[in-house]
């Protein structure tokens, strides 16, 4: 793949890049020259009531220096959704793929933590996965976290899924 070809999957990538919903609701310091694991709070667009922490590495100025690397974080992650409240389910992607409800980037260009919410029909449950992607080849370091909406009283905006 070209320079070009890059670039301009970049520039699609950044233009349709769904908004950023999160907080950072904590920082931990992991080392003398200021690393972090950096805890945020992200709230799906498409469903109310539902909170998920997504956790993943900062890596500091001394440590970019000293290693390299400059652009990039590594790609460990964690994410832990639960309800929040009352959940209200929009209009969501109900097909096997899901659709992606958070991304934020790990890099200067290449590589993103994402979170995908699919919906698993047969056990009324909402999975939230974090995982990186990267241009050149993906990462195999990912995380799920589950919702389940049976025995609750959730409202589907559009009645819900037979």
């Amino acid at each position: 793949m070209s320079l070009k070809h890059i670039l301009a999957a970049a520039a699609v990538t950044a233009a349709t890049a769904l908004p950023v919903a999160a907080e950072v609701v904590g920082k931990v310091g992991v080392d003398w020259v200021g690393n972090d694991i950096v805890v945020e709070a992200v709230t799906d667009p498409e469903v109310k009531g539902v909170t998920c922490h997504v956790t993943y590495f900062d890596r500091s100025i001394i440590d970019r220096l000293s290693k390299g690397n400059w652009f990039e974080d590594p790609s460990n992650n964690s994410i832990a959704c639960r309800q929040t409240g009352p959940i209200e389910i929009g209009n969501i992607d109900l097909s096997e793929d899901g659709e992606e409800v958070f991304r934020e980037g790990l890099s200067i260009i290449w590589k993103s933590l994402v979170v995908n919410r699919i919906y698993d029909k047969e056990n009324d449950t909402l999975i939230y996965l974090a995982h990186s992607r990267q241009v050149v080849e993906g990462s195999a370091k990912m995380a799920i976290s589950t919702v389940p909406l049976f025995n609750q009283n959730v409202v589907w905006a559009n009645g819900k899924p037979k």
